[in-house]
C-alpha cells in the first residue's frame, strides 16, 4: 500500500514537472515576430553605382634618353629630380676615338680635295689638246671621266666626314625636353655600347604638373566606362585625401591573366601641387550611374532567404509569424524548400513583415552600390519592413525546441 502510494506521488511531482517546463518553454517560444527577426525600414533616397580598381601614377610623358654613340661616360650633369630645360647638357662621353675618326675622316677628304684638282686640271689640258687634235676622243673621255670619279671620291669623304662629326657630338648628351630627371642608369666611368637597342641613361618626365593613371577594369566593368567620365581616387601617401580625374582614354588592347580580361582606363589627373609622384599606387572609383530619389532596399534583404526548417514551420516564431506561402511550397518558387533557381541579376525575392506574417515579395532591380540596389518594379513599397537576418536569441530558442522535441 505505502508503495503503491509513493509511487503515486512521484507520477504526480513528475507531471507537475513536466506540466511546468511545457508551459514555460511554450511561453518562452512564443517570440514575437518583430523580434525574432531584424528588420530594416525600405525608404527612399540618392544612389550612386560605381566601379573600382586599382592603377598606377605615370607622367603624360616620359622620355628616354640614350646614347647612339658607345663609349665611356667622362661626366655627369644632372642627377636624380633634377629639373632640365630642352637642349641642356645631360652626360658626356669619352670622345677620343670619336676625335680621331673626324681627324682621319677630314684628312681624306682633303687627299680627295687634291685629286679632284688634278683630275680637272688634266681634264682642262685634255680639251685644249683635243681642240689642236693632239690626242684622240678617247683621251679626252678618260680625263673627264677621272675627273668625275675624283668627285665622287671627294663627296664620299666629306659625307664621311659629317658622319663622325655627327657622332662625336652625339657623346655630348642632351635633353630632348623641357621636365625632370625622374631616373638615372649610368654612373662615371660606366662603358655604354650603342647597338641593336638603344641603351636607356636617363628618363626625363616632361610634366609633372599633368599626369595619368593607368588603370586596369574587367571586362564586366568596361561596359559602363565612357570617355569623361569624372574619376575619384585615392593614394596611400594621402589616405584622408580624395582626389579627381577624368576618364581620358579606353584602350581597345585587352590584356588576359589566368583567363580574366582587363582593360586599361587612362584617366587624366591635374596634378598643381606636384605632390603625386609616378609609380604611386592609385585606388580608382568612376561613378558610372546616379539616382537621386530611388527606392532603396537593402542587400543583405535580397540575400536573405528563410532557412528550410523556418519554412516548414511555417515562420519559426511560435504561432506568431507565419510564412505566406507564393508558391506551393511557401517559398515563391513552386519547388521544394532549399531547392531555388539562381537569382536573376535584375530582379529578387524580399521578405516582408506584414502584421505577423512573413510574404516573400518579387521586385525588379536597378543600380548598386553595393550596400542598397533601387527598386525598379515590383510590390515593395516605402515604408515596409524587410527582413534582412534572424537574431540569434530566437536562433537559440528554435535550435532548444529541437534538442526537447528529439
Amino acid at each position: 500500500m505505502k508503495s503503491s502510494l509513493k509511487k503515486a506521488l512521484y507520477v504526480l511531482l513528475a507531471a507537475a514537472v513536466i506540466g511546468g517546463g511545457v508551459y514555460f518553454w511554450k511561453r518562452h517560444s512564443a517570440v514575437p515576430a518583430a523580434q525574432r527577426f531584424q528588420l530594416q525600414t525600405i525608404e527612399r533616397g540618392g544612389l550612386s553605382q560605381s566601379v573600382s580598381a586599382n592603377g598606377t601614377l605615370n607622367p603624360v610623358t616620359l622620355v628616354s634618353v640614350g646614347t647612339q654613340v658607345s663609349g665611356t661616360v667622362r661626366k655627369l650633369h644632372v642627377d636624380f629630380n633634377a629639373k632640365v630645360e630642352k637642349g641642356q647638357i645631360l652626360a658626356e662621353l669619352d670622345d677620343s676615338l670619336l676625335q680621331a675618326q673626324v681627324q682621319q675622316s677630314a684628312a681624306n677628304a682633303r687627299n680627295a680635295q687634291a685629286s679632284l684638282d688634278l683630275a680637272r686640271a688634266n681634264e682642262a689640258r685634255m680639251q685644249s689638246l683635243y681642240k689642236q687634235e693632239y690626242v684622240s676622243r678617247q683621251d679626252l673621255d678618260s680625263a673627264v671621266q677621272a675627273r668625275k670619279s675624283a668627285e665622287a671620291q671627294l663627296a664620299l669623304y666629306q659625307a664621311q666626314m659629317q658622319r663622325d662629326r655627327a657622332n662625336l657630338n652625339y657623346s655630348v648628351i642632351r635633353s630632348p625636353v623641357a621636365g625632370v630627371v625622374v631616373d638615372r642608369s649610368v654612373d662615371v666611368g660606366q662603358t655604354v655600347a650603342a647597338s641593336f637597342q638603344t641603351p636607356t641613361l636617363f628618363k626625363i618626365a616632361q610634366d609633372l604638373s599633368k599626369m595619368q593613371i593607368d588603370s586596369a577594369f574587367a571586362e564586366a566593368d568596361i561596359g559602363n566606362i565612357r570617355v569623361g567620365q569624372p574619376v575619384k581616387f585615392t593614394v596611400d601617401a594621402f589616405p584622408d585625401r580624395n582626389f579627381r580625374g577624368v576618364v581620358k582614354q579606353i584602350r581597345l588592347n585587352p590584356t588576359t591573366t589566368q583567363n580574366v580580361v582587363t582593360y586599361d582606363v587612362v584617366v587624366s589627373v591635374d596634378n598643381p601641387e606636384q605632390i603625386l609622384l609616378p609609380g604611386m599606387t592609385a585606388y580608382v572609383n568612376i561613378v558610372v550611374a546616379k539616382r537621386e530619389d530611388a527606392l532603396l532596399v537593402p542587400n543583405a534583404a535580397l540575400r536573405y532567404h528563410p532557412s528550410e526548417a523556418l519554412l516548414q514551420q511555417g515562420g519559426g516564431a511560435g504561432q506568431t509569424a507565419n510564412v505566406a506561402a507564393g508558391g506551393k511550397n511557401g517559398n515563391g518558387s513552386g519547388m521544394a524548400p532549399g531547392k531555388r533557381k539562381k537569382r536573376d541579376l535584375y530582379s529578387g525575392t524580399v521578405y516582408v513583415l506584414r502584421g505577423d506574417k512573413l510574404q516573400p515579395v518579387s521586385v525588379k532591380l536597378g543600380i548598386t552600390d553595393n550596400r542598397n540596389t533601387e527598386v525598379v518594379g515590383g510590390a515593395l513599397k516605402e515604408g515596409d519592413q524587410v527582413v534582412v537576418g534572424e537574431n540569434q536569441a530566437g536562433d537559440q530558442s528554435s535550435s532548444g525546441v529541437r534538442m526537447r522535441m528529439f
